[in-house]
């Protein structure tokens, strides 16, 4: 089996019990029991100190340097911390340069994406907000913006996660057959057949008027309910297309289907079945630009009610 390459976006402060970098380490972890990985946790200090800080004053300057450099090192203790505790093994950790060569940037997107490539990442590990419910994602500030513009899949840790002791032990993509979740159909069949697990396709029905909560619910009429069964049919015939795709790409691949039901977003996910080794793959918006991910609001409601880690893949 190949070696899944993850750069783990670590923050400062990360690490402690109930915070985004214990999230991400069980999620490591996780992803670690079915099968070899390589994790390179990155720390980027934001610059917020202008950039000739020290330029007619070196020694000002060399202790901003010198504590840049210690702050570093400390954020990656926690983090190999963090990663061992979870029960990585710590060959599976790479230090990289971090500890030498402190990543100071006035943007830290730019500076995680920079260093995914460098890395050569298969994706991005980000956690939710802190107060993010159990079992859920909320994005962060950093979080948000790689949602938007990362040229990489990002992946997305819930708070709390509970996950199989067996690792990954199936792939659900969304599906609607469109170039976007077609391109995450290829991710995630690739994932399936790489770690021999079942794929399953899903699409979400909606029952109401409109997949939020209604000021004014929708009577329940003959019209609603013959909406609903032919909105149904079109489901299952965009899946049906998706599984003779996922076939031709790795035939001998079991794939499994389902449409979640529900009055809103969050009953819709929750109308399928979930199991603790689920990963969630889902596409990027049309919005976005060539080759970057970009989360519309549908997959914003998607990211929010997934009780799964969620693999965001870019076009």
């Amino acid at each position: 089996m190949s070696n899944t390459r993850i750069l783990l976006a670590w923050r400062p402060g990360d690490g402690a019990p109930g915070t985004a970098g214990a999230d991400t380490a069980a999620t490591v972890a996780w992803m670690a029991r079915s099968g070899p990985v390589t994790v390179r946790p990155v720390c980027v200090i934001p610059r917020v100190w202008p950039e000739g800080t020290g330029t007619d004053d070196p020694t000002t300057g060399r202790h901003v340097d010198d504590w840049a450099a210690a702050e570093t090192a400390a954020c990656l203790a926690d983090a190999t911390a963090a990663l061992l505790n979870a029960g990585v093994p710590p060959e599976y950790i790479d230090s990289g340069d971090g500890e030498s060569t402190p990543r100071v940037s006035h943007s830290e997107t730019t500076a995680l994406i920079s260093a995914a490539t460098d890395f050569g990442a298969d994706f991005i590990l980000i956690g939710p907000r802190n107060d993010a419910p159990d079992g859920r994602f909320r994005a962060g500030a950093i979080a948000d913006a790689l949602l938007h513009c990362s040229p990489l899949p990002v992946l997305v840790a819930p708070h709390n996660p509970v996950l199989s002791s067996q690792g990954l032990t199936r792939v659900t993509c969304a599906y609607v057959d469109t170039e976007q979740s077609q391109q995450a159909l290829r991710h995630a069949a690739d994932l399936a057949s790489r770690h021999q697990v079942p794929l399953r396709l899903v699409a979400f029905s909606p029952v109401g008027a409109t997949m939020y909560p209604a000021r004014v619910p929708m009577p329940d009429t003959d019209k609603k309910r013959g909406a609903l069964a032919r909105w149904q049919a079109q489901a299952e015939a965009l899946i049906e297309r998706g599984c003779r795709r996922a076939l031709e790409r790795h035939p001998g691949l079991e794939v499994q289907t389902g449409v979640g039901v529900g009055e809103d977003w969050e009953s819709a996910v929750h109308g399928l079945r979930w199991k603790k080794g689920d990963l969630l793959v889902v596409g990027s918006s049309v919005l976005g630009d060539f080759n970057r991910v970009f989360i519309g609001p549908s997959t914003n409601q998607i990211l929010r009610h997934s009780p799964a880690p969620v693999l965001v893949s870019a076009v």
